[in-house]
C-alpha cells in the first residue's frame, strides 16, 4: 500500500510548525483531522513517528518520512508551477528551509539571498547551528540544504566545496596587556578567560590545541550571538576566534590585537543539498556558491 500524501503533509506539518494545533491552521484544517492523518500513517508505519512534545519532534523512524513529505511537496509545488505558467505573481511561495553556520549567516550568507531573482517565488526557513552540526537537520529532514564542515556527502544530498573560512585569535588591547603581554601564549592561554558562542562552539578550543598541543581548561563566558560574541571581545571580556575580515578591519582601527600573530585556524565549509532535480536548490547552489566564491578562501 503507498504512502497518502494527505498523512505526509500532516506529518511535515506538525514536525514544522511544532503542534498540532498549529498544523492545522497552516493546512486549514482542524486538529483532529490532523490527529486522525497522523495516527493513519503510524498505522501503515507499524511506528510511532512523531514524538508529543512541546515542540513535536519526528522519531527516528519519522524522520525518513519527514524528509520525504518535504521532498514531495518542493517538486510538487515546482511541477505545479510549471504547469500553470505565469500567474501575475499569484503563485504560491515554494518555502526552502536552509541551516547555516552563525559566522556564515553574520557574514556572507545572506548575500547569496539577495542575488537571486527578485520574480522568484521563493519563502526562505533560515535555520542556524554549529558547522559541525548543520548536517545533522540534512539528515532528518528538517532542513533541504546546509551549510557544513561535513565534507562527506549525507544520504541523498550533493555536496559542494565552498571554500575555507579564516578565523583569527583576538584580544582588545587591554586584556592583550593584562594576560599575554607578560607571559607565554601558553601560559596566557591558560589563565585568560575566553569566549564561545554555545556549548557546541570548538573553534577556541581547536585553536588553543593547535598553538599549544595541550588541553587547558581556561574560564569560559559563553555569548550566543555573533554581533554580541565580537563586541564581547572588543570590551574585554575574553579573547576569542573572531572571522578574518572583521578581525583586519579592527586592528586597523586599533580595536583588537591578535594574542598569536601569524597564526590562524581555518574551517573549510561545504554546501549540501537535497539530490533533487529542482530549480529552487539548483538556482541557491549557485547564488551560495558565487557568494562563497567572494568571501571565503
Amino acid at each position: 500500500m503507498g504512502l497518502d500524501s494527505g498523512q505526509l503533509a500532516a506529518l511535515q506539518a506538525v514536525v514544522d510548525e511544532g503542534s498540532f494545533e498549529a498544523a492545522a491552521r497552516a493546512l486549514h484544517i482542524t486538529p483532529s483531522a490532523v490527529s486522525q492523518r497522523i495516527k493513519a500513517l503510524e498505522q501503515a508505519a507499524g511506528q510511532v513517528l512523531v514524538r508529543r512534545t512541546r515542540p513535536c519532534q519526528p522519531t527516528e523512524a519519522g524522520r525518513p518520512l519527514v524528509r520525504l513529505a518535504s521532498q514531495l511537496a518542493l517538486l510538487e509545488r515546482e511541477a505545479l508551477d510549471a504547469a500553470r505558467g505565469p500567474l501575475d505573481g499569484q503563485q504560491a511561495r515554494t518555502r526552502i528551509a536552509v541551516v547555516v553556520n552563525a559566522d556564515s549567516l553574520a557574514t556572507w550568507f545572506l548575500r547569496a539571498l539577495a542575488q537571486l531573482p527578485n520574480d522568484l517565488a521563493y519563502c526562505f526557513d533560515l535555520q542556524q547551528d554549529d558547522q559541525d552540526h548543520t548536517a545533522d537537520l540534512l539528515r532528518d529532514g528538517s532542513v533541504m540544504a546546509a551549510v557544513t564542515a561535513q565534507r562527506v556527502a549525507v544520504q541523498g544530498c550533493r555536496v559542494h566545496r565552498l571554500g575555507a573560512m579564516r578565523y583569527l585569535a583576538m584580544a582588545s588591547p587591554e586584556l592583550h596587556r593584562t594576560h599575554f603581554a607578560a607571559t607565554d601564549t601558553t601560559s596566557a592561554l591558560a589563565t585568560a578567560p575566553m569566549l564561545q558562542l554555545d556549548r557546541k562552539d570548538k573553534l577556541q578550543h581547536r585553536f588553543v590545541n593547535k598553538l599549544t598541543r595541550r588541553r587547558l581548561d581556561p574560564p569560559i563566558h559563553y555569548v550566543p550571538a555573533v554581533s554580541a560574541f565580537i563586541e564581547a571581545v572588543r570590551l574585554g571580556l575574553g579573547w576569542g576566534m573572531v572571522p578574518e575580515r572583521t578581525a583586519r578591519e579592527d586592528m586597523a582601527a586599533g580595536r583588537l590585537v591578535e594574542i598569536a600573530p601569524g597564526r590562524h585556524l581555518d574551517t573549510p565549509l561545504y554546501w549540501q543539498s537535497w539530490r533533487l532535480e529542482s530549480t529552487a536548490l539548483a538556482t541557491l547552489t549557485s547564488a551560495v556558491q558565487a557568494a562563497a566564491a567572494t568571501a571565503l578562501r
